[in-house]
């Protein structure tokens, strides 16, 4: 997967989490607020996967 990929769905995923967490609130569904907890902390790691495959294909095109 490219680093925008990762990226797109790292921020992708962050969204969708954002978005149950404030249902979950909302319903007062604590499942629903953990698993959009989780799901933002998972696109953030993908997004932080992105951004250190685009750091290493910077330090290669610079040797």
């Amino acid at each position: 997967m490219s680093s925008t990929t990762d990226k797109i769905k790292g921020y992708a995923n962050e969204a969708a989490g954002a978005a149950k967490n404030v249902a979950g609130k909302a319903l007062d569904d604590d499942k629903m607020r953990a698993e959009g907890a989780a799901q933002e902390v998972a696109g953030k790691a993908q997004v932080g996967v992105g951004k250190a495959k685009d750091a290493v294909k910077n330090v290669v095109d610079k040797a």
